[in-house]
């Protein structure tokens, strides 16, 4: 894959990680302004985990050079789509979360590979 691709992507990824932001924050606000109790307490745990791990997005993408590393980015990705959205969904309109357990999984393979490529160097 030639240096421009590999950048793009990684850009892209970066991106991508601001707007996980970015709606972690949108929901932060409806969570505490517009629910209450449990519902309240589950979209803030959402919340959370969705600007924890889009930062890390953000952050960690413009370094992310090989596939190891850019798999683990994807992980958290995946990870946070399916962890997040799922506890979203499932407290917004009773879905149930699913998906969330998943997802959780997901997030722990990827910081677990992001760990043995920081370890390889």
């Amino acid at each position: 894959m030639s240096a421009n691709a590999s950048a793009r992507r990684n850009r892209g990824l970066a991106a991508i990680g601001a707007l996980l932001a970015a709606g972690a924050v949108a929901l932060a606000a409806y969570a505490a302004h517009g629910a209450e109790g449990l519902a309240q307490a589950r979209l803030q745990t959402a919340a959370a985990f969705a600007f924890g791990h889009g930062l890390a997005l953000a952050a960690l993408a413009g370094h992310a050079e090989r596939l190891l590393d850019r798999t683990a980015l994807y992980l958290l990705l995946a990870g946070s789509v399916l962890f997040c959205g799922g506890v979203v969904a499932g407290t917004l309109f009773g879905t149930g979360s699913v998906v969330a357990p998943l997802g959780g999984g997901l997030l722990i393979a990827g910081w677990l590979l992001h760990a043995v490529g920081a370890v390889r160097g």
